[in-house]
């Protein structure tokens, strides 16, 4: 048996666990009569996964039943608890029963607490458009799985275009796989820049454009992310997560420390090689003034939340923020 639990943010990147998953366990002649998806907003969706669960494979292969945003752990009720308890560990050996969720199980819950003893669990959220290094070995991970070849530098430029798209980074990499097909050697930076369309108008931009000071980059970056649809809230997360982690390394730099070990661990950055770079971007900055932005991110994330336009209040606060570096 297999029982599984994907949740998160990123769809896409649960589309294509689930399509790794129906590949494993389907038999592609009896796939019609052995997978099943049921709607997790449905009151019975969970007792009705279970029935089909139990029941037998019909011809080869294995039986698939997939609830679709289930609320198993966000919400579940005594009598279905009781049979999750029942019927988990007895479920046959050909069953793979499978919950997805956009949001984060809730783990005081008994539901997910019992997911957690019997299920397979995996997070599909969206790498933070900062944290650099784990685009990259997502830019590997996936380069490898579909078997394209590239050169270290243009697994970096992929990660710099693509950002956190992961969408995007699977159609870009099918594209340069089907172009390097019969090429021997991995492919450079030239291709890339041919091929790969780049998300220059990022949330990362923005922040290093607030940085700079530069108000003329921040407006045309902020119209831009708006009219991709890039949500308001999403913007501002990014941003607090740049200008803080910013001000941790600066901080810790003006008390004097100089263990690059210590400040990454404070700063929550995995490679410490990292600060060598990070010093150069911040030598020109204070502590106070990366500190200053904090309460500003602060007052913008409340005033969206209240339901501020969102153009006109991320530009607003975007000139207070560039006066800072100014």
């Amino acid at each position: 048996m297999g029982i599984y639990l994907f949740w998160g943010e990123d769809d896409f990147a649960i589309a294509q666990g689930v399509k790794k998953l129906q590949d494993r366990v389907l038999d592609p002649s009896w796939i019609q009569f052995n997978y099943h998806t049921i709607p997790g907003d449905q009151p019975q969706a969970t007792v009705d996964a279970l029935n089909q669960a139990m029941t037998p494979v019909f011809g080869l292969g294995g039986r698939l039943v997939w609830v679709v945003e289930s609320t198993l752990c966000q919400h579940c009720p005594e009598d279905i608890l009781t049979q999750l308890q029942r019927i988990l560990p007895a479920l046959p050996e050909t069953a793979h029963l499978l919950f997805t969720s956009s949001k984060k199980p809730d783990r005081r819950l008994k539901s997910t607490k019992l997911l957690e003893k019997y299920a397979e669990i995996k997070e599909y959220s969206p790498i933070s458009p900062w944290k650099t290094e784990e685009l990259v070995n997502q830019v590997k991970q996936v380069a490898q799985e579909i078997g394209v070849k590239l050169t270290p530098r243009a697994i970096e430029l992929v990660a710099e275009s693509v950002g956190n798209n992961s969408r995007q980074l699977w159609n870009d990499l099918e594209k340069l796989r089907l172009y390097g097909e019969g090429e021997k050697n991995p492919l450079d930076l030239d291709i890339i820049e041919l091929l790969v369309n780049s998300n220059t108008q990022n949330s990362l931009q923005l922040a290093q454009g607030i940085r700079n000071g530069n108000q003329a980059q921040v407006l045309q970056l902020i119209s831009e992310l708006i009219s991709r649809n890039e949500p308001a809230l999403r913007i501002v997360a990014t941003l607090v997560g740049q200008f803080r982690t910013w001000a941790i390394i600066k901080l810790q730099i003006e008390a004097g420390e100089k263990d690059n070990k210590v400040i990454a661990s404070a700063a929550d950055i995995s490679n410490p090689n990292r600060l060598y770079f990070l010093r150069q971007e911040l030598q020109n900055l204070s502590g106070k003034q990366l500190l200053a932005t904090l309460p500003i991110l602060l007052e913008l994330e409340s005033s969206l939340k209240r339901g501020g336009e969102a153009v006109a209040t991320l530009q607003t606060k975007a000139i207070e923020l560039c006066q800072l570096f100014r």
